[in-house]
C-alpha cells in the first residue's frame, strides 16, 4: 500500500512511516509530495494520506499524527505509549517538555532536516533512530 505525506519530513513524517512499517504495513511505500498535492495524490493513487491538512490520519484532538495512528490501529503496549508521548513532545510546539527525551528527538529531527537530503534518503537514515528509541522505551518499561 502507498502512504503519502508532505515533502521535507520532520518528526511526525518520519515517526509515522516507522510506525506504519513496524506495526501496520511492513511493505508500505512512503511517498513525499508537495503539501498542496497530498490529497490529490492519495485520491489518484489510492494512497493513504497522513500528517497533512485534510489527511486521513493527521493531528486530531490535540494528538500528533503518530498518536492518531496508534489510536486508530489499536497499537498497544507501554513502550509504544512512551514512544508516542516522546514523539508528541517533539512534534507539538506547545508540548516540547512532554518528556525529557522530546527535545532531543526534536533536535535530531531538525538536524536531519538541515542536512537537505532527498526525502527518501532522510527516511532511510532516520528510521534507525526510531528503532533505537523504541528499544530504549522497551528497556525502560521492563526496568519499571
Amino acid at each position: 500500500m502507498k502512504w503519502v505525506t508532505r515533502e521535507h519530513p520532520r518528526t511526525d513524517r518520519i515517526a509515522c512511516p516507522w510506525l506504519i512499517r513496524k506495526f501496520i504495513d511492513p511493505e508500505a511505500e512512503i511517498v513525499y509530495v508537495p503539501p498542496a498535492e497530498v490529497l490529490d495524490y492519495a485520491e489518484r493513487e489510492g494512497a493513504i494520506s497522513f500528517d497533512a491538512p485534510g489527511a486521513k490520519y493527521t493531528h486530531r484532538d490535540g494528538k500528533c499524527s503518530f498518536e492518531t495512528l496508534v489510536e486508530e490501529y489499536g497499537i498497544t503496549g507501554p513502550a509504544i505509549a512512551l514512544l508516542a508521548r516522546i514523539v508528541h513532545g517533539a512534534d507539538v510546539s506547545d508540548e516540547r517538555d512532554a518528556t525529557p527525551q522530546s527535545r532531543g528527538l526534536e533536535a535530531i529531527a531538525d538536524g536531519f532536516a538541515l542536512l537537505e537530503l532527498d526525502d527518501q534518503r532522510q527516511l532511510e537514515l532516520e528510521l534507525p533512530v526510531y528503532d533505537a528509541l523504541y528499544a530504549w522505551a522497551q528497556h525502560e518499561v521492563a526496568a519499571g
